[in-house]
């Protein structure tokens, strides 16, 4: 007999509403293992027809081709979610019961139902991928691996017809909707998703290998970088995103935000106390990132996970619910483990982004899952490919919607990133003592053996400031001490640095993502995310109760990529959706890009955006919301998505009265 399942905190009220069905634990399994190519450069997607339904097959490639483009996670989860509404809705068109979502279309297939789809979605995906890859960096591969696809599939990628009642005319037909759908859905796709110049930084850019910031403007806004070898200045990514059409999410008022979590603390200004608190964390965690420090940490689902939302507050599970066991300790060198945490979280260069990243988790829970593809882990078994397209469809409407309200308030607030933050604090001096040295209220707080001012006494000879010694009155941190002259061979270390020099542990070229801090994309994109999994598998926990993703120490292919390591095998473990979700949001602060205040509304803003997305796609979908919407369940402050969440109920029901 499986034991009860233990609540996570963090599947609150809000959470509960859609998730009736997680009153049943996950069916015992093994633990679902992330596969370790996904964070390798190199990888491609698998041959087309070896996955259990085309649309996999069609997920991979695309995965694949925003592995070699540029990292944009705003376009690349507009990408993802215009992918998975095309296959929906070719195989919609196929169904008595499911509503399209852009191209409505009642089709009857010539032999098998089965075949049909296949034909459509496959005609739709490559029409559409060829489309956007086509300026891509690496158009010349990805669009040779769309055809090679095709190919693979037996279908002709040179057939174009879009009359008739054939699948592949049908599914070019969908591609041409959802293609001209995106040339007028705000994103300014044929202007290669600029701005046109409306957005401009108030600070002058930093360059990167230079101590300080350069000066800026304003110490609170977003700084654009100048990073090392780079030949430009960074833009910010997407700055008018507010405008491009979501899948599910409603405008309380017009030009009224769509989520707004209000504004971020400010140094000087309100929040300066929550704000210097937050630097003095993130400072802290990158003096973590030495393995040779031998400090050991337990990282098991017993110790870490079931926060609330919006909150660190969990203590980890009791049990595993899929075993009735505790979970095993899992002890490792903190600083092998904040270095793992900062890389196989960053989703930067040469990644599939934070989107896609989520995206290569929910395949890998499909795969754990086996044959018990239950919506809501309950009722019928659906075939692969139904599962995988209203996957795709909710996984990717979410982090859509999770892109644009994130980057709204990117754009709101323009907050600075901590590099911008701690250089300039440190420049201006200490703000804990008016009657010491560098004295500024603006300055960092002192700390001792984690931010000191540099005096005769603490860089004399043999004194841990000695290195130091030509900069008496600054400010030095204990810190990451950057990128190794080997880094294949060699790790950074901490020690004591200027504080005008800081650099967060990131890729060499890249150092900070260009765009402002405030909130969170990550957290937001993980966050829905975790409510969408957590919607259709019927668990908030992963299959087996427990998810893994393990870094070889000094294996190819399986180690870290900024520098060497880890020294030892870590294994990254996560009880529930929510816990990896966490720890995504919580990997910015150890890698020094995001400040604690930029996460945790990061992830209200993605909770918002994944329930919202599982309301719209189960209406799509024909199948009734697990529970009603009660007024209790209305945060205060928070109408936009409950009203939002309600007009969707109700027009699921008068579609439903009009069906009969």
């Amino acid at each position: 007999m499986l034991p009860a399942l233990s609540f996570p905190r963090s599947a609150s009220v809000l959470g509960g509403v859609l998730m009736l069905a997680m009153l049943a634990p996950a069916p015992a399994h093994a633990a679902v293992q992330l596969p370790p190519a996904s964070r390798s450069t190199a990888k491609a997607a698998a041959a087309c027809g070896t996955h259990a339904s085309v649309a996999r097959d069609w997920n991979e490639q695309v995965l694949a081709a925003i592995r070699l483009d540029a990292p944009r996670p705003t376009v690349h989860a507009r990408n993802l979610f215009h992918l998975s509404v095309a296959m929906y809705d070719a195989w919609a068109a196929y169904d008595a019961t499911a509503t399209a979502h852009l191209h409505a279309e009642s089709a009857v297939a010539p032999g098998s139902v089965a075949a049909a789809r296949d034909e459509a979605i496959s005609y739709a995906a490559y029409r559409l991928l060829a489309y956007r890859f086509q300026v891509s960096p690496a158009a010349a591969l990805s669009l040779q691996a769309f055809t090679d696809c095709m190919t693979a599939l037996g279908y002709d990628p040179m057939f174009t017809a879009t009359v008739g009642p054939a699948p592949a005319a049908l599914g070019n037909r969908v591609a041409a909707t959802i293609i001209a759908h995106g040339l007028q859905d705000g994103s300014n796709e044929q202007g290669s998703y600029l701005d046109g110049g409306v957005y401009f930084p108030v600070n002058a850019p930093m360059l990167v290998d230079l101590p300080g910031t350069g000066g800026v403007v304003d110490v609170n806004a977003w700084q654009p970088l100048i990073p090392p070898g780079s030949p430009g200045v960074q833009a910010f990514l997407t700055p008018h995103w507010r405008f491009v059409t979501p899948f599910a999410m409603v405008r309380p008022v017009p030009d009224l935000p769509y989520l707004d979590p209000g504004p971020p603390p400010r140094l000087g200004g309100l929040g300066d106390a929550q704000l210097k608190e937050a630097v003095v964390e993130l400072i802290r965690l990158s003096g973590q990132l030495d393995p040779d420090d031998g400090v050991m940490v337990d990282i098991s689902p017993a110790q870490l996970g079931d926060n609330t939302l919006g909150a660190n507050d969990g203590h980890g599970h009791a049990t595993n619910p899929a075993t009735g066991q505790p979970y095993a300790a899992n002890t490792v060198l903190r600083g092998d483990y904040g270095r793992v945490l900062a890389e196989f979280w960053a989703d930067g260069p040469q990644s599939t982004t934070p989107p896609g990243h989520w995206n290569e988790v929910a395949n890998a829970v499909t795969d754990a899952l086996g044959s018990n593809l239950c919506l809501r882990g309950s009722g019928p078994v659906l075939d692969p490919l139904e599962w995988d397209v209203k996957l795709y469809l909710a996984l990717n409407g979410g982090n859509h919607d999770a892109a644009i309200a994130t980057w709204e308030t990117k754009r709101n607030y323009d907050a600075s990133r901590p590099i911008t933050l701690i250089r300039e604090m440190a420049s201006l001096g200490q703000s804990s003592d008016p009657m010491l040295a560098s004295y500024h209220p603006q300055g960092l707080p002192l700390v001792d053996g984690l931010i000191e001012l540099i005096t005769p006494a603490s860089s004399a000879a043999g004194q841990r400031h000695e290195h130091l010694a030509a900069f008496v009155g600054e400010i030095a941190i204990f810190s990451w001490l950057g990128h190794p002259a080997m880094p294949a061979t060699e790790h950074g270390g901490t020690g004591w640095i200027r504080g005008v020099t800081w650099i967060p542990y990131q890729q060499r070229s890249f150092v900070s993502p260009p765009f402002a801090g405030y909130t969170s994309g990550h957290s937001g994109f993980s966050r829905s995310s975790a409510e969408v999994l957590t919607a259709f598998t019927g668990s908030a926990f992963f299959p087996g109760g427990l998810g893994e993703y393990l870094v070889e120490a000094g294996v190819p292919g399986f180690h870290l990529r900024f520098e060497y390591g880890p020294s030892q095998p870590v294994r990254l473990q996560w009880a529930t959706y929510y816990d990896a979700s966490d720890e995504a949001g919580r990997s910015r602060i150890h890698g020094g890009i995001h400040p604690s205040y930029d996460d945790l509304p990061g992830r209200l803003t993605g909770h918002d955006a994944g329930l919202t997305a599982v309301a719209r796609a189960f209406a799509l979908f024909g199948t009734a919301p697990a529970q009603a919407v009660s007024p209790q369940s209305i945060p205060a402050g928070r109408p936009s998505l409950w009203l939002g969440l309600m007009m969707l109920m109700l027009g699921f029901a008068a579609w439903r009265l009009r069906a009969r």
